[in-house]
């Protein structure tokens, strides 16, 4: 753990029940850049990104041990609330979920819930927020229409939008794309490069090229564990581990 890395686990595991899902899972994520999270279905990886902003916490059964750690924050010490890590790690899920409100009133909610009522101060807020989805020249006079009357492709803008309005720090992407066409997704892949330059990006993903395409760093993840983590191309190109190799290059998964 450096001071480049933004959020880190240590010896990290998580059971659902008598499940044990993660398996002292230790990783260290670099402040603005986008690190992807890769493996088969139900090897742990969208579990581990939920836990980054205790969102398993939702879950009764669940049970965490280790450490979990935002800029060296404990991420479930007292000096560290929950409504605090949740503004500054913030999520995007597989299907985009807009509110069934106003374009405006999506992502003016965020910046409500903190406090924020004047009404210019939320303009500005909105303008700014979908500004840096390249949203605002398009929708900049459609603000009081229903958000769920946009494409998906703009939905999943606006999810994002809404995110970026409360200032957080991190992003997490549960397989933003996969409800995309082809065409939606390199737009988002494009705005995702974009908003690395100022967050914190994790995304899990089935995607193996898109992880490959967007990401500088890769995790795989296998069966609760994390077998191996490090740049991208070496993890796709030159893997240590053989059950890394056999995952990338289609043997199995």
């Amino acid at each position: 753990m450096t001071a480049q890395h933004k959020i880190h686990s240590k010896d990290l595991n998580l059971w659902y029940g008598d499940f044990h899902a993660l398996k002292d899972v230790s990783i260290a994520v670099r402040d603005r850049m986008i690190t992807a999270i890769i493996g088969p279905s139900g090897c742990g990886k969208s579990t581990l990104l939920r836990c980054f902003n205790r969102m398993n916490d939702l879950n009764a059964a669940v049970r965490v041990q280790g450490g979990l750690f935002l800029d060296g924050q404990d991420c479930y010490g007292a000096r560290l609330p929950l409504t605090q890590l949740r503004k500054r790690v913030g999520m995007v899920f597989q299907r985009p979920n807009p509110f069934p409100l106003s374009i405006f009133d999506n992502v003016a909610y965020g910046p409500r819930v903190h406090g924020v009522t004047g009404k210019d101060r939320l303009a500005e807020i909105v303008e700014q927020s979908l500004a840096s989805t390249a949203l605002w020249d398009v929708l900049k006079d459609r603000l009081w229409e229903p958000a769920l009357d946009l494409s998906a492709e703009q939905q999943q803008r606006l999810c994002i939008s809404r995110l970026v309005a409360v200032e957080p720090e991190v992003l997490l992407m549960d397989e933003p794309c996969s409800a995309l066409d082809p065409i939606a997704t390199e737009h988002i892949e494009e705005l995702m490069r974009t908003l690395a330059e100022k967050y914190t990006i994790i995304i899990v993903t089935h995607n193996m090229q898109q992880a490959a395409r967007i990401s500088k760093e890769t995790g795989f993840m296998l069966l609760g564990e994390l077998v191996e983590f490090g740049q991208t191309e070496q993890v796709f190109t030159n893997p240590r581990d053989k059950r890394t190799e056999d995952y990338v290059t289609g043997r199995y998964g």
